[in-house]
């Protein structure tokens, strides 16, 4: 695979310290920022760009074509390198490299909106019913299993817990979420209890000043790739036909959640989500009746005669 142009990269590079230092993103998204804008300008330079204030309309255009007809990228992989072209290039437009944002516009091809697959309650019972082990591995395993269950993490939340981020008094947990928001989480029975016994354990495995909730034996905070894998393991020992990753058991927490409480507005608080319509596309219910239930049944959502005329624009989150 071909290096990107020399006159290309170091817009790049400062659109992704823009990222770190402006936007405060996770060193996770940050790397997927890279490695689209590395493909895309790939292959926008074979197709003849020296330097960025020429990148024209129909160069990207090109580029979407381009990657549809090779059949190599599916419709939401092509979706999100364009997301990711177009937030570099309206960066570029507020260094005054260009006037306009040539990607603003173009279409790229229609893609289905799978909704994500959870494991039943039977499942999540099968996965979590680990046989009784002094492990230290296993036992903090199951805790980060217990904890996304319990809590719906995200899995890069899950990475940058600390200790001191657990109230166990309160049961609660404190999380930064995207764009470096904190929101506050409870933390099941179970969930607790298995964090006590993987914290009895974690002393003979860190270093001193170590802060990270849950480490590895190398004594280094827990990656997001070894998480997954560990992860991955425990369902194919666990003999679950369905591939597990952390996503499937936040999902599954939603979803069990919901189904359970129809409560649309706590789940979505509870994931994270800046928008409800993100939370909808994590259900299986009906937003639209569930928006409904709550405008009708809140008593900030129903309208007051004295409200008649006032101002309908919303607050500022």
């Amino acid at each position: 695979m071909s290096e990107v142009d020399p006159r290309l990269q170091p817009r790049i590079d400062a659109f992704i310290t823009y990222l770190r230092v402006e936007r405060q993103l996770s060193v996770h998204t940050r790397d997927n920022y890279q490695r689209h804008l590395g493909e895309a300008c790939r292959l926008l330079q074979a197709d003849g760009l020296e330097e960025w204030a020429q990148l024209s309309a129909a160069a990207v255009r090109r580029l979407v074509v381009r990657l549809h007809r090779h059949g190599q990228q599916a419709p939401r992989s092509i979706a999100t390198k364009m997301s990711a072209l177009r937030s570099f290039l309206d960066y570029l437009v507020q260094q005054g490299v260009l006037q306009a944002n040539p990607a603003r516009g173009i279409s790229t091809p229609k893609q289905g909106r799978p909704l994500p697959k959870n494991l039943d309650v039977d499942q999540v019972y099968q996965l979590l019913n680990l046989p009784q082990s002094s492990d230290p591995l296993a036992v903090r395993d199951r805790a980060i299993m217990e904890l996304f269950y319990s809590s719906g993490l995200r899995l890069s939340e899950l990475v940058a817990l600390n200790v001191d981020d657990l109230d166990r008094h309160e049961r609660q947990l404190r999380v930064i979420g995207k764009g470096n928001k904190e929101r506050v989480v409870p933390v099941g029975r179970l969930a607790l209890e298995w964090i006590d016994k993987w914290l009895q354990l974690r002393p003979q495995w860190i270093q001193a000043g170590e802060t990270a909730m849950f480490v590895s034996q190398q004594k280094r905070r827990l990656s997001c790739r070894t998480i997954q894998q560990r992860l991955a393991a425990w369902g194919q020992r666990q003999q679950l036909a369905p591939h597990v990753h952390p996503h499937k058991l936040r999902h599954s927490f939603a979803t069990h959640l919901l189904e359970s409480s129809g409560d649309l507005r706590a789940v979505q608080e509870l994931l994270g989500h800046a928008n409800l319509g993100t939370t909808q596309i994590y259900t299986h219910l009906d937003f639209q009746h569930l928006a409904e239930v709550y405008d009708q049944a809140h008593p900030r959502a129903r309208r007051r005669p004295d409200d008649e005329g006032a101002d309908d624009t919303p607050d500022e989150a």
